[in-house]
């Protein structure tokens, strides 16, 4: 299989569950004040200590390990924690009060926005697009000598409804004439668990296959039996064990798997994260967004030259009030250097998750959404 540096970005791969706790070591008295957070007009206390628990989405696993390297770096006594169990369960933790912010690659739904309000101590859900990267369609075919495959949504939707069955259909194959395809089965792996991920792929399929993918988008997916795989790794495993497998994930967790380039418009794009970056500047926000929920509504069937339209945006979800002064602090402090440019830079860095930087204009927004957090 021959790859491309597109395909390296998650080379460094994370087993099993996640749970993320980084003590450092170094001297609080050489701490300093995130970037992002100084001048912003609401400065965090220079001392911060305590737990800082979070939970969530499985695809910003990688990239968390590195934002609580570099807060800790600044914040040694406080003790930052991550539970990747996917959007789903994070969301639920972060609504029954058990952990500070959650981590999802879906927004709250109506209803979860409702529980918001009491667990957030009569304040209101606080929603930023701090991780943005794209979603890789990766496969296992060691034999096929090409940098990528090439399949347009309508082809990829037909794959994974299971109406396309063999690597070297007609159809595949016109989209591919330089590939020699084997003629193997397709087994395509979906996520077993509730996913942010599943519902970015599935809006993807719903919004660009004109009418090939004939179900609702969902983070549950909507076919039974099959091959499956438990959050990310769970895919990747899954895709990796199996000759023909064809799987999604966040691109960073590609490894050494190929990976599909997108039709759009008249060309075939190849995952990077400055391609996911043209869709998430090129998009609305979501009906409903506030000043504090920073919603994007993702253009899927975008034609723009370079743009990669199936991109997955995680949020880091907190809440506007928390009942402890101290939560408030350090769950500010933290959201600060995320959203800092050189917590961005760290998420950018392809040994670390290989996501695209938010842009200036969208961090001024964060920042202020952030310096809004309080106690009450």
């Amino acid at each position: 299989m021959k790859l491309s540096p597109r395909n390296r970005l998650g080379a460094v791969a994370l087993t099993g569950a996640l749970a993320l706790t980084l003590a450092a070591c170094s001297s609080g008295g050489n701490a300093e004040e995130p970037a992002g957070t100084a001048g912003s007009g609401d400065e965090a206390p220079a001392e911060l200590s305590g737990s800082l628990a979070g939970a969530g989405a499985s695809s910003q696993e990688k990239a968390v390990a590195g934002w609580i390297a570099g807060f800790n770096e600044q914040y040694p006594d406080v003790s930052v924690s991550y539970d990747a169990v996917g959007s789903g369960g994070g969301r639920e933790q972060f609504l029954a009060g058990a952990v500070q912010f959650a981590g999802s690659d879906a927004a709250l739904k109506e209803e979860e926005l409702t529980q918001a309000e009491e667990r957030c101590v009569g304040g209101e859900a606080v929603e930023l697009p701090l991780y943005i990267s794209p979603i890789a369609v990766v496969y296992n075919l060691p034999d096929v000598d090409a940098e990528n495959i090439n399949m347009s949504a309508a082809t990829i939707a037909k794959v994974f409804n299971r109406d396309i069955t063999t690597w070297n259909d007609p159809a595949i194959a016109a989209e591919n004439p330089d590939v020699e395809l084997p003629a193997i089965d397709i087994i395509p792996v979906n996520r077993s668990d509730e996913s942010g991920t599943t519902e970015n792929f599935t809006e993807y399929l719903a919004a660009a296959s004109e009418g090939a993918w004939p179900h609702e988008p969902s983070g549950d997916w909507p076919i039974s039996g099959g091959q499956s795989g438990q959050g990310t790794q769970g895919v990747i495993d899954t895709v990796t064990g199996a000759e023909g497998a064809i799987g999604y994930a966040d691109a960073s967790r590609a490894g050494d798997l190929g990976t599909v380039a997108l039709k759009v418009g008249e060309e075939y794009v190849p995952f990077s994260a400055e391609a996911a970056a043209k869709v998430v500047d090129a998009s609305p926000r979501a009906e409903g967004a506030t000043e504090n929920r920073l919603v994007v509504e993702l253009d899927r069937t975008t034609t723009e030259a370079g743009a990669y339209p199936l991109v997955l945006i995680s949020y880091h979800i907190a809440c506007s009030v928390y009942e402890d002064q101290a939560d408030a602090d350090n769950v500010k402090a933290y959201l600060s250097y995320v959203a800092s440019e050189a917590g961005q830079e760290r998420a950018a860095d392809p040994s670390v998750a290989g996501a695209a930087p938010i842009s200036e204009d969208l961090r001024a927004e964060v920042q202020t959404a952030i310096d809004s957090i309080t106690a009450g």
